[in-house]
């Protein structure tokens, strides 16, 4: 049987560990990366050292998976931070740094990985975005951008990459229970600030949401299916009801509407 060969950014932990385990245990070869993989010993599948901040590391990634492999099938970009704060209250270099892993770190994976896909004439990129992408949602306005920024980019080179044979596909997951909380920037509840009131209740909202979130089995299940469709659409969304609900809210009600649905859901 013929084993697909997937490779996962950000895959030691959270949702891309989910997912790379599910598709290992179903037979396909997987390979993750982290920025730091000896932290994680005895790892289920191979994690290689990569920093999508740095062109270099994923390149070297990407050259070692073809001479070991011959062929990348399945790109997985799940490599991504989260960010929150009152928009003027973010440092620039948090912003920035925000939008170079989860937004230029997988435009320079898919641009070393779609040579390789592109002289196979096939091959599935599988960007991971997020349902805050289809909206802006207060005090994660950075976040909301850098993913809403990867949906787009997707839908562009879904037509660039059509007569090459090889599709892409957007998978924008709700809230899950992970450790995205903890590792992601957020700044500081500034004491007498504007900001300070409304803030700091909607972090602990957010902080709750994550810690009540889906179990990351459900993305790996929506993975392991799209991977077994012969055309996969452009969008998907894995989420609760409500979430993926939200989207069509957007689309439907008038713009004042939602944003007063939003400021009530977020007690501002």
């Amino acid at each position: 049987m013929f084993q697909k060969v997937v490779f996962i950014t950000g895959a030691s932990s959270g949702i891309g560990k989910a997912i790379g385990t599910y598709l290992h245990d179903k037979g396909f070869r997987v390979i993750g990366s982290s920025r730091n993989p000896e932290n994680y010993p005895n790892p289920l599948f191979p994690l290689l050292a990569v920093d999508v901040k740095d062109p270099i590391s994923i390149k070297q990634a990407i050259d070692k998976i073809i001479d070991d492999y011959g062929v990348i099938d399945v790109l997985i970009n799940n490599a991504g931070v989260g960010i929150t704060g009152p928009l003027e209250e973010i440092p620039e270099n948090e912003i920035k740094a925000n939008f170079e892993t989860n937004f230029f770190g997988p435009i320079a994976t898919m641009k070393a990985v779609l040579p390789y896909m592109r002289s196979k004439k096939s091959g599935l990129i599988i960007n991971i975005t997020s349902i805050a992408g289809y909206m802006g949602l207060p005090y994660r306005s950075i976040y909301s951008a850098s993913k809403g920024a990867l949906e787009l980019i997707s839908e562009s080179l879904s037509m660039e990459l059509k007569p090459f044979g090889i599709s892409i596909t957007n998978v924008a997951p709700g809230d899950f229970s992970t450790n995205i909380a903890s590792n992601r920037f957020h700044a500081p509840i500034i004491k007498g600030s504007a900001y300070e009131a409304s803030y700091g209740k909607s972090l602990a909202l957010l902080n709750e949401h994550v810690d009540s979130g889906s179990n990351p089995k459900q993305m790996a299940e929506a993975i392991y299916a799209i991977i077994n469709t012969t055309n996969p659409k452009l969008h998907y969304k894995v989420g609760s009801f409500m979430q993926k609900f939200s989207i069509v809210l957007k689309r439907i009600l008038p713009d004042k509407t939602y944003e007063l649905l939003l400021m009530k859901h977020y007690k501002l």
